[in-house]
């Protein structure tokens, strides 16, 4: 079976190798056809805890690491990547 790789931004840092990243998708509403916003949280293993609270994170599913954690940190998503210059 394939894992299932997830973006999302971490929450919170303030656990030992753990993180809370916050994973948003967007849903269309069943009746009303509004576009929502529904987000849900996973707790992803960080062994070195190199990644911090507002960073854009990948996370990929695993075998559970404790009673929470399923998910480990894969690598962080640059999102402030510079443009480069066509010279």
């Amino acid at each position: 079976m394939p894992k299932r790789v997830l973006t999302g931004t971490v929450v919170s840092d303030k656990t030992d190798k753990t993180v809370v990243v916050r994973v948003e998708r967007k849903v269309k509403h069943a009746l009303y056809g509004k576009i929502i916003r529904l987000s849900k949280k996973y707790h992803a293993h960080d062994e070195g805890n190199v990644y911090k609270e507002g960073e854009t994170v990948r996370i990929e599913e695993t075998a559970p690491i404790s009673k929470l954690k399923t998910w480990k940190v894969v690598e962080r998503v640059d999102t402030h990547k510079s443009p480069e210059t066509a010279a």
